[in-house]
């Protein structure tokens, strides 16, 4: 079906979506991408995982253009991140084969329900700075570790980490924690997706669909962040990720009775 013209237009759709949460959020879109390649397309995790984090890395190229050019980067703190998680990246690719699809899923919606949380702590600030001092930069590379662990694992680009860990324990603006974020996840993405190659676990034919088109829609989001209040951003975003985690969770109920 991955190469048929409604499963090539449905990566086309699943990218043009992913783009728009990206610019608008911060994040790689694999949030959007893992769960609809699943039920949709019917991927399973690992491979839904790997092609994700392949499509971040043109989705997030174009998101760190359009934040740079409002001056929304921090681009000293986005490389320490990456210098983390470019290793972290490597861990969650090899953990990947080793870990049960239903284990996965469960993974997965656990890590949702935290996004969750954490959408509904986050006080969003647009007037913040990043103090950049020796304990922050170490800080920053093992925020790096943990994200690129997570990215490698589950197929995500990170930012639905580092973007509320910026504002929450760093103090960083809103819109500059997204613009760090999309900096921070290309080098990393490039690495999980490396290992993914090696390992089998990715489709390049659907992470090109999904990624070119996400490329389209991307600056719209970014741009959409700057006149979205924060806070009702968080909102909507914590809805749609209820609704992934539900249907999710109900996949790994089914995974688990099947054995």
């Amino acid at each position: 079906m991955r190469r048929t013209p409604r499963g090539i237009a449905i990566c086309i759709g699943i990218g043009l979506l992913a783009g728009l949460l990206s610019g608008l959020f911060g994040v790689g879109g694999g949030t959007v991408v893992v769960p609809l390649l699943v039920l949709l397309l019917g991927f399973d995790q690992r491979l839904a995982a790997g092609t994700s984090l392949a499509a971040i890395v043109p989705t997030a190229t174009v998101g760190v253009i359009s934040y740079g050019l409002n001056d929304a980067v921090a681009w000293i703190p986005a490389l320490l991140i990456a210098a983390g998680a470019v290793g972290g990246a490597q861990i969650g690719t090899w953990l990947l084969p080793k870990v049960s699809q239903t284990a996965l899923r469960w993974i997965f919606v656990g890590f949702l329900a935290a996004v969750i949380v954490s959408l509904f702590l986050v006080i969003p600030s647009r007037d913040a700075q990043l103090v950049l001092t020796w304990g922050s930069g170490v800080a920053l590379v093992l925020l790096g570790v943990v994200t690129g662990t997570v990215s490698g694992l589950i197929g995500v680009g990170g930012g639905i980490i580092v973007v509320p860990v910026l504002m929450m324990v760093f103090g960083t603006s809103d819109l500059v924690a997204k613009g760090t974020s999309l900096l921070m996840m290309i080098p990393a993405a490039i690495s999980g997706t490396i290992g993914n190659v090696r390992r089998g676990n990715v489709d390049l034919v659907s992470a090109a669909c999904v990624g070119l088109a996400a490329c389209t829609t991307t600056a719209l989001g970014a741009w959409l962040a700057t006149i979205v209040d924060p806070f009702v951003g968080n909102v909507l975003f914590a809805v749609f990720l209820v609704f992934i985690a539900a249907q999710m969770a109900v996949k790994a109920t089914r995974g688990r009775r099947s054995r």
